[in-house]
C-alpha cells in the first residue's frame, strides 16, 4: 500500500465517528489510538478541582460524591455511578428532560442522575448543595434514593 494510502487508512480509523443514541443523545468521540480511558462530562467552571479537592469532572465529582456517602453508610460503587450518569445525562451536569412524563407533570428530571425536585429534596444528604445541578449534590441525592429504593445504585440498570 501507498504510503499515502497508509496514511489515508490511519485517518479514517483515527477516531470513531459520533452516534445518535435514544432519544437523540450524542455519543462522545473517541479516539481510537492513544485513549485508555474517556469522560463524557464537561465542567462549567473555570477551577481545575471542588472546594474538598477533587478534580472538577466527572471524576472528580463521583469520587467526591463517594467520600461522602461512605461518611453516611449509602452504599454504591464508582462503576454503578459512571454506568448509570451516562446512561442518564451523559455526565453532563446540567441535563434536563423537557420531554418525558415527569416533565409532562411539570417536574422534569434535571442533572447528572436525572433527579426531579420533590425526589432530590426528599433525599438530599446533609453537608452536599442544596442545588439540584450541583454534580456532587445530585449525585449523592440519587443515591441515596436508589439506597433506600433499590439497595444500592449498582442495583440500578435502567430508569429508575
Amino acid at each position: 500500500m501507498s504510503a499515502q494510502g497508509q496514511l489515508g487508512r490511519t485517518r479514517t480509523r483515527l477516531f470513531r465517528t459520533i452516534t445518535v443514541a435514544g432519544a437523540g443523545a450524542a455519543v462522545l468521540a473517541l479516539p481510537l489510538i492513544g485513549a485508555t480511558t474517556a469522560s463524557a462530562a464537561t465542567t462549567t467552571s473555570t477551577s481545575s478541582s471542588t472546594v474538598a479537592g477533587y478534580s472538577n469532572n466527572l471524576d472528580g465529582w463521583i469520587r467526591e460524591s463517594l467520600a461522602i456517602m461512605a461518611e453516611k453508610g449509602i452504599p454504591g460503587t464508582y462503576n454503578g455511578i459512571y454506568r448509570n450518569v451516562i446512561r442518564e445525562s451523559s455526565g453532563n451536569p446540567n441535563a434536563i428532560n423537557n420531554w418525558d412524563s415527569n416533565a409532562a407533570k411539570g417536574t422534569p428530571s434535571k442533572g447528572l442522575l436525572q433527579v426531579i425536585d420533590p425526589t432530590f429534596q426528599a433525599y438530599h444528604v446533609a453537608g452536599t448543595s442544596f442545588d439540584i445541578y450541583d454534580p456532587v449534590a445530585n449525585i449523592t441525592a440519587a443515591c441515596n434514593y436508589a439506597y433506600h429504593v433499590y439497595g444500592s445504585i449498582d442495583n440500578v440498570n435502567g430508569a429508575y
